[in-house]
């Protein structure tokens, strides 16, 4: 796993060469984005053809998720994102136990990573347009989505079909942390994506 910098790295292009020194050692490998990352995702297949083996894009976009999201561009600053971060744990504190675990794992990632930095992703995914990347990547591909995704709704993975219908899509109980609510679903459609294609070559 390669973990984004908390501090700095915003846009896609100062991320993938953080990517790629990072995984510069490894011979091979399937390269798994999630949310913010999924473009991210297909930048690196496309840089590293010769190692990448299959990507998998789980709850996310290939252009901006959410017509909302371009309208209220505007508060993508950090004051914004910091009443809206404060906004969301409102909810976590009143229903969640201060033991539960996904409480504690939204805590500790809201502390390690600054509303400037997170106004800084959101301002760059609302640019974002990797419809070509999909479309011509060499590598097979997994669409894992959320049952009830409302961060980045279902048609999301219809435009990621409609550009791309070859994408093998997995659909997963669960919201926009699907990947991390429900790992069993989850582990088990990549496991099969890999067993699948290992078989194949």
């Amino acid at each position: 796993m390669v973990c984004f910098p908390s501090v700095n790295g915003s846009n896609y292009m100062e991320l993938l060469a953080i990517v790629r020194e990072a995984l510069s050692d490894c011979p091979s490998f399937y390269v798994l984005g999630s949310s913010f990352a999924g473009p991210l995702a297909l930048m690196l297949a496309e840089a590293e053809t010769e190692k990448v083996k299959g990507v998998i894009l789980a709850t996310t976009f290939v252009s901006p998720p959410r017509k909302l999201y371009e309208r209220l561009r505007f508060t993508a600053v950090t004051p914004g994102i910091w009443m809206w971060r404060a906004c969301r744990r409102i909810p976590l504190w009143l229903q969640q136990s201060r033991t539960d675990q996904l409480r504690l794992d939204k805590s500790e990632t809201w502390r390690r990573v600054s509303s400037r930095v997170v106004a800084a992703r959101i301002r760059t995914l609302l640019q974002v347009n990797a419809r070509e990347l999909l479309r011509d990547c060499p590598h097979p591909i997994l669409c894992i989505a959320g049952s009830e995704d409302a961060v980045v709704p279902r048609h999301n993975v219809e435009e990621i079909l409609s550009v791309r219908p070859s994408v093998q899509i997995r659909m997963i109980e669960g919201h926009h942390f699907a990947l991390y609510t429900n790992p069993t679903a989850s582990g088990a459609a990549i496991a099969e994506f890999i067993r699948m294609k290992e078989q194949i070559e």
